[in-house]
């Protein structure tokens, strides 16, 4: 009995510790904020489990890295990401169709974190990509891909520009 209570104890100090998405309407960057912001820390929830278990890895640097290319000032931000949905093509239906589309939704929230963590931004994000040809759909990192899109929905919502510059390597356009 004691050694139940100390679990439960502990697990809703862990609980308390991790950051949690408020939820509520969208919420613009304040125009300061939005010029000078800077990532720092991204957390990343799920209510889904049919996922590989480094997608929250692959998630975060795949994010982090286009951040860091919307996101350049130097004001300290944190983000929390709920990812609500997500719907990868099948490697086989790809193959035998020539074609397929990834999709994932979330909840993007900016918190201050020298202000105890208020909310300063909170942006819905939906994704799709294209899964590719035959050949791209059976080895592409569909995770990979779809986080790097997430990514880059956050920098236009978020900050209005788009972090890559126009080319083919740049599945969002100019």
């Amino acid at each position: 009995m004691r050694l139940a209570a100390l679990a439960v104890l502990a697990a809703s100090s862990l609980a308390a510790c991790a950051p949690v998405i408020q939820g509520g309407e969208p919420m613009d960057l304040p125009p300061g904020v939005m010029e000078t912001a800077h990532v720092n820390t991204i957390y990343m929830s799920s209510g889904w489990v049919d996922s590989s278990e480094d997608f929250a890895e692959t998630f975060s640097e795949e994010v982090q890295e286009e951040l860091s290319l919307c996101a350049y000032g130097t004001y300290p931000l944190d983000v929390r990401v709920h990812i609500g949905a997500l719907d990868r093509a099948g490697r086989l239906e790809t193959f035998l169709n020539g074609r397929g589309q990834n999709a994932m939704t979330g909840v993007v929230e900016f918190t201050d974190p020298a202000r105890d963590n208020v909310l300063v931004g909170r942006y819905p994000i939906s994704v799709t990509t294209d899964a590719g040809n035959r050949f791209t759909g059976l080895i592409a990192d569909r995770q990979m891909v779809v986080s790097e899109a997430f990514g880059r929905a956050i920098c236009d919502a978020a900050f209005a520009r788009n972090p890559r510059r126009p080319g083919p390597w740049n599945a969002t356009g100019g």
